[in-house]
Parts: C-alpha cells; sequence; structure tokens
C-alpha cells in the first residue's frame, strides 16, 4: 500500500511507544503526563453517569460544533467574546489537528518553542509545515530569535505552551507574553496558545493569557484530560468565529461530531459544587509530590542534575552534566523506572542538550522518592 510521504518524515513518540513497558506491573513510570487515578472524581461521576440512561436523545448524532448546554457553559466560563466562538474536540489533541488541517499548507513556516511538545510536532509534521524553533528559557521563548523569524514575513503561526510548558514545566513572564502578543499582531503572525495545565498552578500568581493580548489573531486550546479524566477525550479550541466555522467544516469529514454523552458528562461535572474543591484537592496532591521529588533529586544529585523550579503543571525538566540522556534512560527502565530523555522533545538533528523529562503527578510520594533514588545512584555509578 501506499504512504503518504509526509508520514514517512514524522518522528516516532518515544513517550507513546515507551507507555506500554513504563505501565507494566512493577514499573515506576514518570515518563507518561498522566494524572493519578485515584484523583478521578468516580464517586460523582457515577450518579452522572446513571443518569445517562434518563436522556435517550444524548444517544443520537449530535451538532459536529459540540453538545449546546455545554458550549453555552465554556463560553461563559471562558467569557468568549461575541466575535468569538467555541468548538469541542476529542481531546485538545484533536482541535490541534483540526487547525493543522484547516490552515498550514505543505511547506508554510510554523513557530515552535523546543524542546516542544511531541503531539505538537507531530500534527505539524504530518501537515507537511515548514517547522522554525526558538530556544525556551525560563521565563519564556527567546524573544530576539522570535523577532528575527517573525521579521522574514514568512511565519505564519506561532505554537507555545506558555504555562507550565510541556516539556520543561516552565512558566512565562508577564513581560515575555506582553512582548510575544506584541510581537504576533506587528508581524501577522497567528498565536496558538496551548493551555493544558494553566488550571494546575499551586503556587505563585497567575498570569494573563497571551492570547488576551492578541484576541483577533488568536486561537486557544484548552484541555479537560487533566482536570477531569484523560479517558474522556475533551477539549475545546475557540478563536475568531470565521476561523472557528472552518474548523467544524473540517470536523465534519473527521468524524461527524463528538460523543455526546461524554460532553454530557462533563457538563455536570464541571457545575457541580464540589467541582472547585476537587481541583483544590488536585493542585495540592500536585505540590506534595512535587516537593518529594524534588527535594530527592536535589539530595541525590550532586551537581550532574540540575532543575528549575516549577510552580504547577505535571513535569521536572532536569538537565544532565556529562551524562548521555538516552543511556540514562535505558539504564534506569531496567531498574523498573521509566523516564524520557530530552532528545525525544526535539526534531530531528536539532537535540543539544541532555535532559530527562520527569512526570510527577502520577506515582505516589513514596515511589517518587525510590525513582528519584535510582536515577541519582546511576548518575553516581
Amino acid at each position: 500500500m501506499l504512504v503518504n510521504s509526509r508520514i514517512r518524515g514524522i518522528k516516532p513518540s518515544y513517550i507513546r511507544d515507551i507507555l506500554s513497558a513504563a505501565n507494566a506491573e512493577g514499573v515506576l513510570s514518570l515518563a507518561g503526563g498522566l494524572p493519578p487515578q485515584e484523583g478521578f472524581p468516580l464517586e460523582y461521576l457515577r450518579s452522572s453517569f446513571a443518569r445517562l440512561g434518563d436522556s435517550p436523545e444524548l444517544f443520537q448524532y449530535g451538532p459536529t460544533g459540540g453538545y449546546a448546554p455545554l458550549l453555552d457553559f465554556l463560553t461563559s466560563l471562558y467569557e468568549i467574546k461575541p466575535e468569538g466562538d467555541l468548538l469541542i474536540g476529542n481531546g485538545s489533541q484533536q482541535c490541534l489537528d483540526l487547525i493543522a488541517r484547516a490552515f498550514v499548507e505543505p511547506g508554510q513556516k510554523i513557530a515552535m518553542e523546543v524542546p516542544a511538545y511531541v503531539g505538537a510536532m507531530q500534527v505539524f509534521a504530518l501537515a507537511g509545515a515548514d517547522i522554525q524553533t526558538v530556544d525556551s528559557h525560563p521565563d519564556g521563548p527567546d524573544l530576539n530569535q522570535l523577532e528575527v523569524l517573525f521579521s522574514a514575513g514568512e511565519t505564519s503561526i506561532f505554537y507555545a505552551v506558555p504555562d507550565f510548558h510541556n516539556p520543561t514545566g516552565r512558566c512565562w513572564s508577564v513581560e515575555i507574553r506582553r512582548e510575544v502578543a506584541k510581537l504576533c499582531v506587528q508581524h501577522g503572525v497567528t498565536l496558538i496558545e496551548d493551555a493544558p495545565y494553566r488550571d494546575l498552578r499551586f503556587a505563585g500568581d497567575e498570569s494573563p493569557m497571551v492570547s488576551s493580548q492578541c484576541l483577533e489573531s488568536s486561537l486557544v486550546l484548552r484541555s479537560f484530560s487533566k482536570t477531569a479524566m484523560p479517558g474522556m477525550r475533551l477539549g475545546c479550541v475557540s478563536g475568531p468565529a470565521p476561523w472557528i466555522e472552518q474548523l467544524r467544516l473540517v470536523k465534519q469529514s473527521a468524524d461527524l461530531h463528538t460523543a455526546v454523552p461524554m460532553q454530557a458528562v462533563l457538563l455536570d461535572l464541571l457545575r457541580w459544587e464540589g467541582y472547585p474543591g476537587h481541583l483544590q484537592r488536585l493542585k495540592k496532591q500536585y505540590r506534595a509530590r512535587y516537593d518529594t521529588l524534588a527535594k530527592a533529586l536535589e539530595k541525590g544529585g550532586q551537581g550532574r542534575l540540575n532543575f528549575d523550579p516549577v510552580s504547577g503543571g505535571m513535569f521536572i525538566w532536569a538537565t544532565l552534566q556529562n551524562v548521555d540522556a538516552e543511556f540514562l534512560a535505558r539504564q534506569c527502565l531496567a531498574r523498573h523506572v521509566a523516564v524520557v530523555p530530552g532528545s525525544a522533545f526535539y526534531l530531528a538533528g536539532q537535540h543539544d542538550v541532555d535532559a530527562l523529562r520527569l512526570n510527577f503527578t502520577c506515582v505516589d510520594s513514596d515511589g517518587l522518592e525510590r525513582a528519584a533514588q535510582t536515577i541519582c545512584q546511576l548518575l553516581s555509578d
């Protein structure tokens, strides 16, 4: 069978490939971006699922753009302006794919921070985009590189994760957010702001969304996988109404519509009076687990492993001194600890730093301490 030439150029996701091994019994997995199963609000959702049988209309074909009551709720929650619109997708990953299908031509230049989210690299590569990269710093992307890239006049889209960036866990400063929005407006570049971790801040003050400063040239992706449950596969994209209409047309050919019963369950969850408390418990748990992993790494790293502190999200980006990260990742897995080497988050041929992405949300504190001990013991051998 013939294979699309663009598929041959896609770099496989190390993370997806390793998950079967990482999730095996007895393996401490710091490899995925998974929320803990014990944090799922299942007790409340049992009654929500039970009520679905009273609404047979939920099991009919539904609107492509989403379940109307959920759309209304989210439009109010996210304060979508009258000139804007919102669409529900099968996770924010599908929404990103719809954007690429609707707005990216083969050879079109797309800018991204590196290291970068693997799923975004794959989506844009499949669309045939010419991915341009800018370096990531602790307070955000390199503005000089970004301005040079934008000034050339060929870049049409800048994809970014400003809040608790995957994989680094970094959060852009207020100044960087303002300057990026200004550059996008000045050079006619569309910002895709991916915000799956924004609601997972457990320290510090919230910063304004970058898109709030360039609304007419922004698309915003949001996910409910990190705050509700990944298996629901629900996310949304918002932006100027004409752009959302184009995404709606593309989605018609992709899947007709997202599962309406799951959308109804999500709406029930978001309206639940206990939902704010659920989020607070989740963030408190994440803070405790982050502190456990950070302290264990600081104690045993002995200068060969360094990382910047994070104030939310799911990840620590640990840079290594004179250590091959891919070799170390293989050694860790042999000792039943799964981690992801930094090379997984770069385009082929661009990797220039040895690092590990470490997830601190899915393993309990005892397991995180044991995983850190294994990593640090291997570093000292």
